[in-house]
């Protein structure tokens, strides 16, 4: 009896604790403590402006050139813009280092992860120098993810007068939360609390946009040495810009875009050091050679038409789609999810071909409606599907969700499945790193573009994951953006992307997403060889369990992984001669039977009821 009061004891202390925590972080920060943050600042920031010219000493970039081509060309009614897509992540981080370097006015970044690793100390350094010869930097991050640490913050509060940053959604308006704080936000204002600002864009100008995948942060652009993610970006340089400014000034001036003096821990850190310790300067770079080598490539001109001018193409009309901060909220009917709208119209208005590529295949009913609408037409749209395995992906619980429903996307979406390799043949990560981790190839002696060189599946070296959102429908209009086809993107939280109507640019586009998709790089997704009468038994079992929202445990699923077999060309799964060139490997092949396989069998016996969340 005196344990179990003592537990209760224990149980109502806990319970107080939270009360006592929810209740202190639901109270607003006094006007007075941020007041007395915003005139520290003020008075300590580098007010100092380190160029006297009128272009703030910009340096020359082809692509804010492109941009002015562009937008000389336009008129309302024949817009003309510049393209250039990033499918490599070097290539996407010395695109932006030159374009900081070239701003002239302005720089905004909105953005949904944000490190303290080399990737995101760099940029974040380029930014400070931008700012301090006068260029006007904003940087909107989602709080969940990004610069989560109330000492840089506070540095960065006092970098430069130029620079200005805000966290949005931040849980009890802190820019860092625990475990206790994560909890209480989840139990008391969960609505509020799930929506995340999941958008990338990155505009200078306003008239030069790069707009895609990627946060800032060592795996987005093949600098970590355990995971890196295979993502895509695009530069639009032209009038497109100005949706694009009407979209950030949207989310800035959003009530869940919270200033860092207004964040209880940054406050806390201002006043408790109202002149700065430690101003702002160069940061200590793990890898410096790296660090000096992507600043060199940003202002080399030889190099940048090499890889990236060469692949530009000059379209016409850009369409900048974006959701509106109040996207979970429904306030301002479908305007509040235009992208998820037009992603689902350009979807349904196919005619031959879909090439989508998302590293979270879980659909909401509506998609999947509009999919299945697409299979009775005659003939069905061909639907190919590049996403992430078990092996590849960084997110076990949403593979696992997307593994129950195989069945349904073969069959009643007529989906063809490849998922990526955890170290496919064309996609390892940059040459430099992969040599200093592996000691394989030479940048000399390397055919392939970008400076990659061929990983030999199951050798060592970094783990890739695909991280890129993109959609082709029919070779002829093509999307790129942050928006995954899964619940939280649909519904949740808010995205953007560029849609462009060229075949130009769809193919290239394509191109990329079927490479992604080759039997090199991928395992195809095929119904399971059945044993006779066995198999028949098994799938009938199978169909019952699947349906269950939970308790899917049977273990045999209708489909599994398949991998070609060397000299042979791919053939389809209605192929009677299927077997002769496609092996087996498993349902979830390069996974060992560890924890992540059984997190990932329990999830899909139990975890239907969280699809919508992940």
């Amino acid at each position: 009896m005196r344990a179990m009061q003592g537990n209760l004891r224990a149980k109502l202390g806990w319970c107080i604790c939270a009360l006592a925590l929810v209740l202190a972080g639901c109270a607003p920060l006094s006007i007075r403590r941020i007041e007395r943050a915003d005139h520290i600042v003020a008075m300590s920031a580098y007010s100092r402006i380190d160029c006297d010219r009128p272009d703030h000493c910009a340096e020359p970039s082809p692509f804010m050139q492109q941009a002015d081509t562009a937008i000389a060309a336009s008129t309302p009614e024949h817009p003309h813009n510049t393209v250039t897509l990033l499918d490599i992540g070097q290539n996407a981080l010395a695109a932006r280092i030159n374009l900081i370097r070239a701003a002239r006015k302005s720089i905004d970044i909105q953005t949904y992860i944000w490190a303290k690793d080399d990737a995101g100390m760099l940029v974040l350094d380029e930014l400070v120098k931008a700012a301090r010869r006068g260029v006007q930097v904003r940087i909107l991050a989602d709080q969940l993810g990004s610069l989560n640490d109330p000492k840089l913050l506070s540095r960065l509060a006092r970098a430069s007068d130029n620079l200005h940053i805000k966290l949005y959604n931040p849980t009890f308006d802190s820019a860092r939360s625990n475990f206790v704080e994560y909890t209480a936000s989840v139990l008391c204002c969960f609505r509020k609390f799930n929506q995340r600002m999941h958008n990338k864009l990155f505009l200078v100008d306003g008239k030069v946009g790069i707009v895609g995948g990627r946060n800032y942060a060592d795996d987005y652009y093949d600098w970590d040495s355990q995971m890196d993610f295979l993502d895509r970006d695009v530069i639009v340089a032209g009038p497109a810009g100005r949706q694009m400014t009407r979209s950030f000034e949207i989310f800035w001036s959003s009530p869940r875009a919270t200033p860092i003096t207004h964040l209880r821990d940054v406050n806390a850190e201002i006043l408790q050091h109202p002149f700065d310790p430690s101003p702002w300067t160069e940061p200590r770079f793990a890898d410096p050679q790296r660090v000096a080598k992507v600043r060199s490539q940003a202002e080399d001109p030889e190099w940048l038409a090499t890889h990236l001018l060469d692949h530009s193409l000059k379209v016409g009309l850009v369409d900048y789609f974006y959701d509106l901060p109040s996207k979970d909220e429904a306030v301002h009917g479908p305007q509040s999810r235009e992208l998820t709208h037009d992603l689902m119209k350009m979807i349904a208005d196919a005619q031959h071909q879909i090439v989508l590529q998302t590293p979270y295949l879980v659909l909401t009913r509506p998609a999947g409606k509009v999919f299945r609408a697409l299979q009775k037409k005659r003939p069905p749209v061909q639907v190919i599907v590049s996403t992430d395995s078990l092996a590849s992906t960084d997110a076990v619980a949403v593979y696992a969700l997307s593994y129950k429903h195989h069945k349904k996307f073969l069959v009643d979406y007529g989906f063809q499945i490849h998922e990526l390799m955890p170290h496919p043949a064309d996609e390892p990560t940059m040459l430099a790193d992969y040599e200093r981790l592996s000691g394989f190839g030479s940048e000399k002696s390397s055919p392939h573009r970008g400076g990659r060189a061929p990983l030999i599946p199951g050798t060592q070296g970094p783990r890739v994951s695909l991280h890129a959102k993109s959609l082709v429908v029919d070779g002829r209009i093509a999307m790129v953006g942050s928006h995954n086809f899964d619940p939280r993107s649909a519904r949740i939280n808010t995205e953007d992307g560029v849609i462009i109507d060229d075949p130009a640019f769809a193919q290239q586009v394509r191109a990329a997403i079927l490479r992604d998709a080759a039997p090199r790089n991928a395992w195809l997704v095929a119904p399971r060889d059945p044993t006779p009468i066995i198999g028949d038994v098994s799938q009938a079992i199978g169909d019952v369990s699947r349906s269950l929202p939970i308790f899917d445990i049977w273990p045999w699923g209708y489909a599994t992984d398949y991998q070609l077999k060397p000299g042979c060309t791919p053939t389809p799964p209605s192929d009677p001669s299927f077997l002769k060139c496609w092996q087996p490997v498993g349902d979830f092949p390069e996974v060992n039977l560890s924890l992540t396989a059984i997190i990932a069998r329990f999830i899909t016996a139990f975890g239907a009821g969280i699809q919508g969340i992940l």
